[in-house]
């Protein structure tokens, strides 16, 4: 019988409002692009929060919104985050493995968190921790340009914190830090998990947790300090108890205060990280798991992005971008419980970085971070060929 193993994951769970085409060289796009840093106006591939954005545009969001949209309704609704979206893309991953997912998070008493909690119900993660909170549940504003940048794609990110902001550590139960892994993700939209992973991540460590964070833009610390590296919890010990870090290239040198990824690396690894993967759009993944980790050693690497996928978002000329770094993220998840499944007593990291690239790459066929199956399991045999091309790429290169 295969070992069960339980992942159970905190963060960014909202619903996405997903608006496609909108062009970020238009005229109109063009009237609340950021001047600089932290200011509250958009920038392509960033986050901003919604009462910052109104501000900087001098007038109420939701017209802001019609002028840029043009009117139009959002193109899809979706479930959202960080969080939820790479732990369904686990899950998804993992069905009828052994390997179980759990989301702890928190959602308003309002029609959008009705929706939430009737969407999350019909995918493979158990939501049973999924707390009712003071304030209205979070949502996202996803502005889509698939042309920009020579046709990679690229988006742009509104978020309403709401309830996300009276989550509490305090709702973390002992279930949550007796799970094999742990997945913090998206944690700065959940500024009580954010500002407490110092103690949350040694805790997790301390209860012997493997620990995964996934990142997700820092605009809250990006506004306050434009200036000074973003904080991981209250002090940069929070590292030397990560054994998995997931981020982009921007995120990366935020983090980390360098101006190259070479030394944000180096940075990472200095401070006792386990292991870190980089994303960069359709650029290459760069990634290096320690000595002394639950990987096997594996000096600085990059992998390529899948040939196939691209080979097929080329033929359309398009791809929504929104959740390829949630889904690579889910992809990597999937794969590190995989292995502990199947007994690695050495993680690899290069192939848990094969089923995140394929992962990620996948969700540009959709619209949106969430794919919603019409079966079990769908979603795994839809992948499982593009995993199988992007094996024989890395092995003829």
């Amino acid at each position: 019988m295969a070992k069960q193993i339980e992942i159970s994951g905190v963060g960014c769970c909202l619903v996405d409002y997903l608006y496609n085409n909108i062009s970020f060289t238009s005229e109109i796009f063009s009237k609340y692009v950021s001047k600089r840093s932290g200011d509250g106006g958009l920038t392509p591939g960033q986050l901003v929060f919604a009462e910052e954005f109104e501000k900087f545009s001098g007038q109420d969001f939701e017209s802001t919104i019609r002028e840029i949209t043009k009117g139009k309704p959002a193109d899809k609704v979706n479930i959202g985050g960080p969080g939820i979206v790479a732990l369904i893309q686990a899950a998804q991953m993992l069905e009828e493995t052994g390997c179980r997912v759990r989301f702890y998070g928190g959602r308003g008493e309002d029609e959008t968190g009705k929706y939430l909690q009737s969407s999350l119900a019909k995918t493979p993660v158990n939501i049973d921790n999924y707390k009712r909170v003071n304030g209205a549940t979070p949502s996202t504003v996803v502005l889509s340009d698939p042309h920009f940048q020579e046709g990679s794609g690229e988006r742009v990110f509104i978020n309403s914190i709401e309830a996300a902001g009276n989550y509490l550590p305090k709702y973390l139960d002992a279930r949550f830090f007796s799970s094999d892994v742990v997945v913090f993700g998206g944690t700065a939209l959940v500024p009580a998990i954010q500002d407490n992973l110092t103690d949350l991540l040694a805790q997790s460590k301390d209860e012997g947790c493997i620990t995964v964070v996934n990142t997700v833009y820092d605009f809250r610390n990006q506004k306050a300090n434009p200036d000074r590296k973003w904080p991981m919890g209250k002090s940069d010990d929070s590292y030397s108890n990560i054994d998995l870090l997931i981020t982009n290239h921007e995120e990366a040198l935020r983090l980390s205060e360098e101006t190259a990824l070479n030394d944000a690396l180096i940075f990472f690894r200095n401070l006792g990280t386990g292991a870190v993967m980089v994303t960069n759009g359709a650029k290459n993944i760069t990634l290096f798991a320690a000595k002394n980790s639950i990987f096997r050693e594996t000096e600085l690497t990059e992998m390529p992005v899948s040939e196939a996928i691209s080979e097929e978002l080329n033929k359309s000329h398009s791809g929504d971008t929104t959740g390829c770094g949630d889904n690579f993220a889910g992809g990597a998840i999937a794969s590190l419980g995989l292995q502990l499944q199947n007994g690695s007593t050495k993680i690899n990291l290069k192939e848990a970085a094969s089923w995140g690239i394929v992962s990620g790459g996948f969700s540009c066929f959709y619209m949106g971070g969430t794919f919603h199956q019409k079966e079990p399991g769908e979603k795994q045999k839809r992948i499982f060929p593009y995993y199988k091309a992007y094996l024989k790429q890395i092995d003829e290169g």
